[in-house]
């Protein structure tokens, strides 16, 4: 059972947040080439366009990521937290069933293929998140969903 669950009210709120503000996020750090708002809470963030998978049209949605040993080029591990809300952010299912994105990076676009861990590499790369970013400890606690962890990985 989860730990103080964000209520169906909370998660509307936070919805009704995340989406402007995330395409506020997406021009400015185009705009600016991730000079403004290529962090989030002091921890960076990059742009990852992807296949919507319904529409199957580009999407482009700003993810703060986990840098793999050699920095952003050689991979980077994504979390699927949404902050513990009772359901996956959109861009998962998308991600899911188009795991061919575009990591924008600063000024520079790499393309990479993402997937989904499995438990026991989960259990591998959380602490290396957690370290990173120690709210998603609190997120897994709060819901009861297994949140997703993905490794994106040069083409």
């Amino acid at each position: 059972m989860a730990q103080n669950p964000m209520t169906d009210v909370e998660f509307k709120r936070l919805r009704q947040f995340i989406k402007p503000f995330s395409a506020l996020n997406v021009f400015v750090y185009k705009l600016t080439g991730g000079r403004l708002m290529g962090k989030f809470q002091g921890r960076p963030v990059m742009l990852v366009t992807l296949k919507g998978a319904k529409t199957g049209q580009d999407r482009t949605v700003p993810l703060m990521y986990v840098p793999l040993k050699d920095g952003v080029e050689s991979g980077v591990i994504v979390v699927g937290s949404q902050g513990g809300a009772p359901k996956s952010p959109v861009w998962v299912k998308s991600i899911q069933k188009n795991p061919d994105v575009t990591v924008q990076y600063m000024g520079r676009k790499i393309p990479m293929r993402a997937r989904q861990v499995d438990d026991a590499e989960k259990a591998r790369l959380w602490p290396i998140c957690v370290k990173h970013y120690h709210e998603y400890d609190d997120y897994q606690a709060r819901t009861d969903r297994n949140i997703p962890v993905f490794l994106c990985e040069p083409r």
